[in-house]
């Protein structure tokens, strides 16, 4: 990630939003819509406080379209000691979607997200019929791997998810 900080420090993981909030505004108009509204949200960043902070939500689920519709649906659990429900994830017009697994930490039951970013997609090319690029690259930092998708636009729905 670009501006999002994600490492392990000593006995536990430092996580830090700061400089993605601080370019967040600039972003407006640049990002699709459905990810301009996931990304601003204002709970979505609140650490301490929020139950629509993606931080410790447990990805539960992952569903690739088995069509050419470019469709991907990420699905992460509530932890029960902050969130009151799960969140789903669909992405539209999926380009690339990979998952990088770091296998560093094994007493770990399930991973969990520490932090995301979504940026523009500045390797997007031009459609063939002279459209915008434009898209969005979403990187979704876990425990111990992350997740990379590059796609149109994407939708995020609380109230989903297992």
């Amino acid at each position: 990630m670009r501006f999002v900080k994600t490492h392990w420090h000593g006995h536990g993981f430092y996580v830090d939003p700061r400089a993605y909030l601080a370019e967040l505004p600039r972003l407006y108009g640049v990002l699709p819509p459905g990810a301009w509204e996931f990304a601003s949200d204002p709970g979505h960043y609140d650490i301490p406080g929020a139950v629509r902070c993606v931080k410790d939500l447990e990805l539960a689920h992952i569903r690739p379209a088995t069509d050419k519709s470019g469709q991907l649906v990420l699905e992460f659990a509530p932890n029960r000691f902050k969130h009151d429900s799960g969140l789903r994830i669909t992405y539209s017009g999926v380009r690339h979607f990979s998952i990088d697994h770091h296998r560093a930490i094994d007493w770990l039951r399930v991973d969990t997200v520490l932090l995301d970013e979504i940026l523009p997609d500045d390797e997007s090319l031009p459609a063939e019929d002279g459209a915008e690029a434009g898209g969005c690259v979403h990187e979704i930092a876990l425990t111990d791997a992350s997740i990379t998708v590059r796609c149109q636009d994407l939708r995020a729905e609380w109230g989903s998810g297992s």
